[in-house]
């Protein structure tokens, strides 16, 4: 469920009206609805109660600060997996005992930041990792608390690109290999070790694969604790798909997913930590783009869009499906073509859809991305120099610019010329 509808022919998020930000801001520009991202949160709260929880956002998925203060706010965690995404954690308010630092390739400046800063855990990925982790914190004289990534190789049925949990995979350490990493960390010092971390993939769709992967967990945590270590703290990642088509059946909810949690692990008395981020965002943010152009082209026609792949990449690099509409609601009945969605950019890749069957448009009209809150401006460039576009903060019937449209002058200007030129 998203606050996206029509209300007397016009899409508003929440009580604005699209066209509205539009006007203010220009087109492309993103927008995110305040009331989507609390109820997605607490969606997730609610299916982890009573167990003791924490509920932490995927940063990467959606980063702006104002976005992260509304949801730290309300109570929630933060998983980043950067020095950067760690600062705009602490810049949102976030304080850093609800903080969990990820990643594969933690340096040592992200350890000292976030050791001297204040965090909740380091969910370590590897043993030289664990080993510089040691080294940095006995430096600084403190401990660092650590849960450790294991690798269940359970495959999550997702995209290529985005599944961690198969042994192929760069992520965590094999499972198999756990009893041999925990011991050496129970011998390092500046090195807590208080629980297990697992993360199998992005955008699951069955909950059969979070099954086998916490099955997995759980008899590790009882191996673990025979050998002698403490284990008070399970962090089963995210990775809970949406529905990018509404035609679609939808995933599992949330109520489903916390109900296996507490039937695979419930019993073991851990806290739980879970690290959502595209089901809390994804379908709190649309991608507003204007028509530029209605091109009739040999066999196709083509929808020329101002926002480009620079803008919103998922298409492009994964194939991925955004359901797009019309912003001016169609009447019943409408006409209807089908059109290949384009943007700006000289790349044949700048293709948002093919063969897409859209209710009739024409240039100047204004049309909108669906489930673009997640991996959409996180992951948006300046190829082409095009600025990086507005992202639009909604509550009720208010809305805030929380990122602005860089001017041509300000982008120009970050660059240098040397004095021999």
């Amino acid at each position: 469920m998203d606050h996206f509808l029509y209300r007397n022919g016009t899409l508003h998020a929440e009580d604005v009206a699209i066209p509205d930000i539009a006007a203010a801001v220009g087109t492309p520009f993103y927008v995110y609805s305040t009331a989507t991202l609390t109820r997605h949160y607490r969606l997730f709260t609610e299916a982890l109660s009573p167990l003791p929880h924490l509920v932490c956002f995927a940063i990467k998925s959606l980063s702006n600060v104002a976005v992260l203060k509304t949801l730290g706010n309300l109570g929630a965690g933060m998983d980043v997996v950067s020095g950067g995404e760690y600062l705009r954690a602490r810049a949102a308010g976030v304080p850093g005992d609800r903080i969990v630092f990820s990643g594969v390739g933690k340096t040592r400046d992200e350890m000292r930041l976030a050791l001297t800063g204040g965090i909740r855990q380091f969910n370590v990925e590897s043993e030289p990792e664990m080993r510089a982790l040691s080294e940095v914190a006995t430096s600084l004289g403190l401990t660092a608390p650590i849960t450790i990534r294991v690798n269940p190789d359970v495959d999550a049925r997702t995209h290529e690109k985005i599944a961690t949990g198969r042994s192929e995979n760069k992520f965590g350490i094999p499972i198999a290999r756990a009893s041999l990493v925990y011991a050496e960390a129970a011998t390092l010092p500046g090195l807590q070790v208080i629980g297990i971390d697992v993360h199998i993939g992005s955008q699951l769709t069955e909950l059969e694969p979070f099954e086998q992967a916490y099955l997995k967990v759980a008899d590790l945590t009882r191996r673990l604790r025979a050998e002698g270590h403490t284990i008070t703290r399970l962090d089963l990642g995210g990775g809970l798909g949406i529905p990018y088509r509404r035609s679609n059946d939808a995933p599992p909810l949330p109520t489903d997913y916390g109900a296996l949690i507490k039937r695979t692990v419930g019993d073991l008395g851990c806290e739980i930590e879970i690290e959502p981020g595209r089901l809390i965002s994804g379908n709190a943010g649309l991608l507003v783009s204007g028509v530029i152009y209605v091109k009739h082209g040999e066999g196709r026609d083509f929808l020329i869009l101002d926002a480009a792949m620079n803008d919103l990449v998922r298409p492009s690099m994964y194939g991925a499906h955004h359901d797009i509409i019309p912003v001016a609601e169609p009447p019943v009945g409408a006409p209807r073509q089908e059109f290949d969605v384009v943007g700006q950019v000289c790349e044949t890749g700048d293709t948002f859809a093919r063969g897409r069957d859209l209710p009739l448009v024409a240039a100047g009209d204004l049309v909108a991305f669906r489930s673009a809150g997640a991996y959409g401006a996180v992951m948006a460039s300046e190829y082409n120099t095009r600025p990086l576009i507005p992202e639009v903060l909604v509550q009720g019937d208010q809305f805030a610019v929380i990122r602005a449209r860089p001017s041509f002058d300000e982008i120009l200007n970050r660059d240098t010329i040397p004095a021999w030129l």
